[in-house]
């Protein structure tokens, strides 16, 4: 199924993660070099903020306790800056429903173009 498309099955829709289309739904931005550098920089903290717990699963670290790992919690903000910086959104006066919308609205425009194309 094209991760674009709508299921047309009559079956029970299901949302479906995996490393190959996670990160498709929206479309990425094109950042500078710089901001690429960041965002790999912001994503490997995730990774070594996590890596700190080893007995802990991602379920255990991404509850409601994750004030409990404050190395995380930072690394997942400057992550988000990060990526917000890439897509020029504003860090400060950005609310998370108005950057959900602009997603959706870049998303759509994506789609659009991908249904021009056919």
């Amino acid at each position: 199924m094209d991760a674009h498309q709508p299921p047309t099955s009559v079956r029970k829709y299901k949302a479906q993660y995996s490393i190959g289309i996670v990160y498709n739904n929206f479309p990425w931005p094109s950042p500078t070099d710089a901001q690429h550098a960041r965002i790999e920089q912001t994503a490997q903290a995730i990774l070594d903020a996590r890596a700190r717990y080893p007995d802990c699963s991602l379920a255990d670290l991404y509850s409601e306790r994750m004030w409990l790992y404050p190395e995380l919690l930072t690394a997942h903000q400057n992550n988000d800056r990060a990526v917000m910086q890439a897509y020029g959104f504003s860090i400060k006066g950005m609310t998370e429903s108005a950057c959900v919308a602009e997603l959706m609205r870049l998303y759509h425009a994506k789609a659009a173009e991908h249904t021009r194309k056919e």
